[in-house]
């Protein structure tokens, strides 16, 4: 007996001692596996943790103006920016532990699968904030087992490269809280219409029952059960000791107005200049097409909005409703480059196509400014004397010949300034001087002036029959306006990533490419386009519209027989007027012929209006004279027209006009520099002598 026990006994430390070895062994082996589920989690390092997120335009006061979110409003915030309270109901609510745990709850994933086992179903959940945070990244929602593993696996690599706070951050950043709202921001500006820092208690933990379900807890849906779940959120912070109970009976008895509205809305301000914006993305910062458009980019553009409501107005009350005309306008800031306006079409819903960036249209006379710039470095000043007359050219080796006209056939018959020359738009003059620099040196002065455009090399150069865009016109412009330095079309000002850190910001560039004291002169002479003193056989081409200018504009219009253009400037802003038909039809209506003038004069005096009087200033190098317009001598006092020309130092004219009383009289009167010049009132009432 006592043999058979002794040997039951041996039988039995044998069975202890192998399941003894074999638990030791599983629980190496799990260790093991556990061990390098975490070397192999290290390895591989930080999941990126980047998510769709809206980029965000904004204007040049850092307004915001639209963004691109694909019907999903995504804003990342920092944590210290979010309101404490929301903060800390959503721990609460949804993870007591979550900065004592290492990603997994065990005591909570333990009472769920009690509860869970008692009701034959799955009644509570145990997941926490990071595991829902990995799934909202990574996985879908479907309930299978591999997708539980990967969730696992996800939390595991979150937790071993990022901090708590990190965690939390993104966590409170990417929730869903229905209505397309996900992230706290989102959330915040479309329930209360507010920023998720300035969150109240009451409005806090009503936004954090929501992720449970947003469709079940939404307040704008089931008010009720969204009341409930705001109770059992204050509960949850008091157990916490986030709160005491008087502050949650206050929160609870707070009457909350909800919005129920994103306050930003996608493609409502400027959507010409908007889609400009995104193209530079592209262009400059090399940005693909995903990250521009849910790459949680802030964008901060040069965009005026005042400005750009003025140009949108201006089309709106000056063409008809019903024309089918198109047009374009681009405004800038010629120091800079800043484009400050666009308008690319009449309608962007009913045509996105960008005319004044993608548009090729003939300019016209508004190319002659350049051609005289060209002229003026080879030798001609504002008095040099053409004969504006019908005439034939030759050229190609006398192979071709060209006739061009003036408008309405109108000349002179008789030689006219430089000066003139540009008011009147003779094209006679143009192409004499075109002939005279070379077809070879005017296409490399336009290259000069920063366009890029592929010009035909042919007599009716000096005409503007070869098509440009519209922003490369007003750039150009741009360089006289600022005194020859080069600049290029700027949209964006600066760049932030998703996390705030600054991927772009535009530099200033300084560099000369024209002649400043050139320049000048080129400038004052297209002042002339508006001055009554430079009539002759016609009218000065801004005739129909000086009455209606106040202030001191150099400018140019041009037309062909399908392309109407206004482009002038102040010394603080420059904008072009493009009207004209998509297919190139024809303008036979005098009144679609006046368009850019009317716009471009309407755009200019409204947006300046609340700027100082600006002169153009004189550069070191220029000496002003009184000239006599006709003659394009020194005027004396019965010139009754003199007006006021610069010229480069050495070059002004030596005689005095004699048709119009004795030779050699000048007139007596000082040349006070532009900028230096008493106000009109003092000047007239003699104030202040």
């Amino acid at each position: 007996m006592e043999l058979i026990t002794g040997q039951r006994f041996k039988q039995t430390r044998k069975y202890i001692r192998a399941i003894i070895m074999i638990s030791a062994m599983a629980f190496l082996l799990l260790f093991l596996f556990l061990f390098s589920i975490l070397i192999y989690a290290k390895i591989l390092g930080p999941p990126p943790i980047a998510v769709p997120q809206s980029t965000i335009y904004y204007s040049d006061n850092n307004r915001v103006i639209g963004e691109s979110s694909h019907g999903q409003k995504r804003y990342w915030e920092k944590l210290e920016v979010i309101s404490p309270h929301l903060i800390n109901a959503t721990i609460a609510v949804e993870d007591r532990q979550f900065f004592t745990h290492h990603g997994f709850d065990l005591k909570r994933i333990a009472g769920a699968i009690v509860a869970d086992i008692r009701a034959m179903s799955k009644v509570q959940g145990a997941s926490t904030i990071t595991q829902q945070y990995a799934r909202s990244l990574f996985l879908e929602n479907d309930k299978t087992w591999s997708r539980k593993l990967n969730e696992a696996f996800y939390t595991i690599r979150l937790e071993l490269n990022y901090s708590k706070e990190e965690i939390l951050e993104g966590y409170l950043n990417t929730i869903y809280y229905g209505h397309g709202a996900y992230g706290v921001q989102a959330a915040s500006q479309y329930y209360f219409g507010k920023n998720a820092k300035d969150l109240s208690l009451a409005e806090a933990s009503m936004l954090a029952g929501i992720p449970k379900g947003p469709t079940l807890y939404s307040p704008l849906e089931n008010f009720d059960r969204a009341k409930n779940r705001q109770q059992i959120v204050l509960t949850s912070m008091i157990k916490k000791k986030f709160i005491t109970n008087k502050q949650a009976n206050e929160a609870s008895s707070n009457s909350l107005l909800f919005k129920g509205k994103h306050l930003i809305v996608q493609n409502h301000t400027a959507p010409y200049f908007q889609d400009a914006v995104k193209q530079a993305l592209k262009s400059q910062l090399q940005l693909d097409e995903r990250t521009i458009e849910l790459g949680g980019l802030r964008v901060y553009t040069t965009l005026n909005e005042r400005q750009q409501q003025i140009a949108e107005k201006s089309f709106a009350t000056i063409i008809s409703a019903d024309s089918t005309i198109q047009g374009a306008l681009v405004a800038m800031n010629p120091e800079t480059g800043a484009v400050q306006a666009l308008v690319g079409g009449r309608d962007y819903q009913t045509s996105p196509f960008n005319r004044a960036t993608q548009a090729v249209r003939q300019p016209g006379s508004t190319i002659k400014p350049l051609l005289y710039y060209a002229a003026l470095e080879n030798g001609y000043t504002p008095s040099t004397m053409l004969k504006s007359e019908k005439t034939t050219f030759n050229y190609n080796h006398d192979q071709s010949t060209y006739t061009p006209s003036n408008y309405n056939h109108q000349y002179a018959n008789d030689e006219i300034t430089l000066a003139q020359a540009i008011a009147l738009s003779d094209n006679i003059y143009a192409v004499k001087t075109l002939f005279y620099l070379g077809l070879d040196s005017f296409i490399h002065t336009i290259h000069r002036f920063g366009i890029t455009t592929e010009m035909k090399s042919v007599p009716s150069l000096a005409l503007g029959t070869s098509g440009i865009k519209a922003i490369e016109m007003v750039n150009s412009y741009s360089i006289l306006a600022n005194g020859g330095k080069r600049v290029t079309p700027i949209f964006i000002k600066k760049v932030e990533n998703a996390q705030g850190e600054v991927i772009f910001e535009q530099q200033d560039v300084d560099e000369q490419v024209l002649d400043a004291d050139q320049a000048f002169v080129m400038t004052q002479m297209l002042t002339g386009v508006f001055d009554e003193k430079l009539n002759g056989y016609a009218k000065v081409t801004g005739n129909s519209i000086r009455s209606k200018l106040t202030r001191t504009y150099a400018g140019k219009s041009g037309s062909t027989s399908t392309d109407s253009w206004m482009i002038g400037y102040t010394p603080k802003l420059v904008s072009g007027v493009w009207i004209g038909y998509d297919k190139g039809n024809k303008l036979e209506k005098p009144v679609e012929k006046g368009y850019a003038k009317k716009i471009w004069a309407d755009f200019m005096e409204n947006s300046v209006s609340n700027q100082p009087v600006q002169e153009f200033k004189e550069t070191n190098n220029v000496t002003g004279v009184y000239i006599d317009p006709e003659s394009g001598k020194l005027a004396t006092p019965d010139c009754l027209g003199a007006r006021l020309t610069y010229f480069v130092t050495g070059t002004e004219p030596k005689e005095f006009c004699s048709s119009h009383g004795k030779d050699g009289e000048p007139i007596v009167e000082e040349i006070v520099p532009l900028e230096k010049k008493k106000p009109w009132y003092k000047r007239i009432f003699k104030l202040g002598e």
